[in-house]
Parts: structure tokens; C-alpha cells; sequence
């Protein structure tokens, strides 16, 4: 097969480039090329045809020590594109045939989250080696996080959306698992009504931040009632932080200006601890109007799994939880559904996006009981709409192959393939 597909894993992930499920009949590597950000460095396919012919486990990750430490980049890559030679063929993936580059991202957070930049230094390199290699490239990106408008319209999403009409290249990524986690609300503020909106912290929460995303034009006041009922506020727009103790709890207040990529207003709220953990209960956040053009907020936590079980809003909106980037324009946002039943999986994030009001996902696949490689070549059970991206990635070059290697439609690429989903 002569269409790449491209697995951008979440850092600390990477792949086992050791499975026999990426490996061809002789043993050789299926992977032309695998960037490791957190090393800085490309390992190129004849390094790791050496590796694989060490002696020693040892002596392999010498020569290339990329390693996928929990097994979440090997599972995806294998959706995608593993050969089921561990298995005898059963769980091979989609384009089981397809030659693999591999960008295990780089971060600083513990969490695993790669910086923007960290993101589209790893895209800018995908997309620059399908050109050398002169073939079309499916790329998968299993990543989202909760931070931003979600109106695709920041400078990540326009970068993404700017790459994807370089080359011959198709972009699927995943809409997140914050569908079911009470992590998101909204509401529409009137003039001349407050509003009350519950948040529940739970116990040993040792830091939470909240984000307020609005029109620039409405003009609000915003209280803060501490579990305990005291209040501060109304808290006014200023340049620079606000700092306020209320109990145990220590918060920072900003309010964001538009920029050139955001067009919308951001009020950050930061809960910190004076001590070790910030104040558990329900918090309340009250809006009070001033002046309303549009009225309409969304509100957004951290993702569940950076979370204590007990955080979440009170009254949560299951709508507009795709995590970013899947909120970009021009790629094919995956949703995950439950193929034994036949339904979308509770956690799957779910759209529109805010304001421009983007119809997401743009498809869904299976997500739920997923078998696919893990590390030490085996096969492991996942859920999430991490693995449901790499179905739709593998599919879409499958369908590369047929229109553009095979002549069949030389534009079976991009918005082709996203009108196709």
C-alpha cells in the first residue's frame, strides 16, 4: 500500500516498534520514521531494522530508546494499521498494509499534554516528510484537551486547518471522552437576571481551574460564594490578576482580551490551595449583567482524568464537550460509539462548536472494548475516542489508496474525504 498513515501519540506513549504487528513477513520494520520529541531526535527505518536486530533488549533501546510507556500509542497505531501478525491475522487493523510514521509528542506536563507548539512542530514534520516521500499521508491525532473557546477558531485549529491543505493529506481527530463528565455548562444571561451557576469540589482537590468564555461585547460582574456562603465580588474586569482568600482556598482572576485567533473573552478562574488541598463543597459562581448584546457562556473544567471523582458542575451540558482540536474546521472529528449496542458511548465528546456552530463529530466509530496491539506484542481491550479515530484514519487511507495511488480520483483527499464521512 502506498498511502502513509501518520499517528500522532500523546508523550510518554510512543510506540512499540518491537510488536510483530509493525513489523513485515521478514521481520523488517513497517515504520519509515519515527520522531520522538521528548528526545528530539527522527530515528529513521534502517535504525530501527538495527534495533530490531540487537542481540539484546538492551542493546535495542541503544540504538533506539523510544519506548511507549502505558501502551496508548501502540493500541492506536494498531487500529490503524497493525498487520495482526501476533495474533495470526485476527486483530489486524484497518489499513493493515500501510507504512507507518510515528510522532510521539514532546511535553513538560505530567499530565501528558503537549504544548500547541509541541503539536504542530510534530504536524509541520509529518506533513514535510510525506512530501519527501511523495505519498499521500491519513494522519490520526488521539489527543483533546478542555482549554479554549472551542469555537475552532484559535491559533491551534487555523494551524491545523492551514496544514491540511498542504500535500495530499487527510486529518482525523478524536472529540474526547468528556461527553459524560460533568466537566462543561452553559446558559444564556439576560438583562436584568443574575445567574447561579454550582460547582462541586471534591475532597483532597489539590488545584482546579475554571474558564468563563463569553462575548466581548456582554459586560458582567462575577461573585464568587465560597461552600461556606461567604462571597466576594462583584469582581470587575482589570488588567492583571486578581488575588482573593476565601477559607483554604486561594484564587486567581483573570479576564482575557480578544486576539488576533480568539475573538471571544475569556474570565480564568484558578483554585489554589493555602495549604494542601482547596476548600471541598459547593462553589457558586453568579454572573450579574450590565450590559447584554448576546448573553450566551460557556464554562469549562480540566478534563475528568486530571479530576478528583467529586469535581464537576452541578447541573453539567452534555453539548460542546468535543475537546480540542477536534473543533477544527477542516478535519474529520471522530466520535465514539458502542458497536455491541448500537449507540453513542456516554463519554463521547459531543458538539457544536461554540459560536460558529460547526456541525461535530463529523462521524462515528467503534469505540468501546477495542482489542489492538499493546506493548511486548500482545493485544490489550481500550475504550475511548482515542480508539475509535484510528478505524476513520485507516479508512480514510484506504481511501487514498483507491482514488489516488490507484487513479481512481486524484482529489480523494481533505474536504473530499470529510464530505465523504
Amino acid at each position: 500500500m502506498d498511502v502513509i498513515i501518520n499517528c500522532s501519540c500523546l508523550t510518554g506513549k510512543g510506540i512499540d516498534y518491537n510488536h510483530p504487528d509493525f513489523r513485515n513477513q521478514d521481520g523488517s520494520t513497517r515504520i519509515l520514521a519515527l520522531y520522538d520529541e521528548t528526545l528530539d531526535r527522527e530515528f529513521t527505518s534502517e535504525e530501527i531494522n538495527q534495533a530490531l536486530e540487537a542481540s539484546s533488549e538492551q542493546e535495542r533501546f541503544r540504538i533506539v530508546p523510544s519506548r511507549d510507556t502505558s501502551g496508548h500509542g501502540t493500541h492506536v497505531a494498531g487500529i490503524a494499521a497493525g498487520n495482526g501478525r501476533a495474533s495470526g491475522g485476527v486483530n489486524r487493523g484497518v489499513a493493515f498494509e500501510s507504512p507507518l510514521l510515528i510522532v510521539k509528542l514532546g511535553t513538560q506536563d505530567p499530565n501528558g499534554f503537549p504544548r500547541t507548539t509541541q503539536l504542530m512542530r510534530g504536524l509541520d514534520y509529518a506533513v514535510r516528510k510525506s512530501l519527501e516521500y511523495q505519498m499521500p499521508m491519513a494522519v490520526n491525532i488521539s489527543f483533546g484537551n478542555t482549554y479554549g473557546s472551542h469555537s475552532g477558531t484559535a491559533l491551534l485549529e487555523s494551524y491545523i486547518n492551514d496544514i491540511s491543505n498542504y500535500w495530499k493529506t487527510s486529518i482525523s481527530i478524536g472529540t474526547g471522552n468528556e461527553g459524560a463528565a460533568r466537566g462543561h455548562t452553559s446558559g444564556i444571561l439576560k438583562q436584568g437576571q443574575e445567574q447561579e451557576i454550582e460547582l462541586g469540589i471534591g475532597e483532597y482537590e489539590s488545584t482546579v481551574n475554571l474558564q468563563l468564555w463569553k462575548s466581548y461585547a456582554d459586560q458582567y460582574d462575577v461573585i464568587l460564594v465560597h461552600p461556606s456562603g461567604s462571597r466576594i465580588g462583584p469582581i470587575r474586569q482589570v488588567q492583571g490578576p486578581q488575588r482573593f482568600v476565601m477559607g483554604q482556598t486561594e484564587l486567581l482572576i483573570y479576564y482575557g482580551e480578544p486576539s488576533p485567533y480568539n475573538l471571544y473573552q475569556e474570565i480564568y478562574v484558578d483554585f489554589l490551595p493555602a495549604k494542601s488541598y482547596i476548600d471541598a463543597g459547593v462553589w457558586k459562581i453568579v454572573l450579574v449583567p450590565e450590559r447584554i448584546v448576546q448573553g450566551s457562556f460557556d464554562l469549562w473544567l480540566p478534563g475528568q482524568s486530571v479530576l478528583n471523582r467529586g469535581t464537576g458542575f452541578l447541573y453539567p451540558t452534555e453539548e460542546t464537550t468535543l475537546t480540542i482540536p477536534s473543533t477544527a474546521e477542516k478535519v474529520i472529528s471522530v466520535g465514539a460509539y458502542d458497536a455491541r449496542y448500537n449507540q453513542l458511548a456516554d463519554f463521547s465528546g459531543r458538539g457544536f462548536t461554540r459560536q460558529t456552530n460547526q456541525v461535530k463529530p463529523d462521524i462515528a466509530a467503534p469505540g468501546v472494548g477495542i482489542r489492538s496491539a499493546a506493548p511486548g506484542g500482545g493485544y490489550a481491550v481500550r475504550n475511548g475516542t482515542s480508539m475509535a479515530t484510528p478505524f476513520v484514519t485507516g479508512s480514510a487511507a484506504l481511501l487514498m489508496q483507491f482514488g489516488i495511488v490507484e487513479g481512481n480520483d486524484p482529489y480523494l483527499y481533505d474536504a473530499v474525504i470529510i464530505g465523504l464521512s
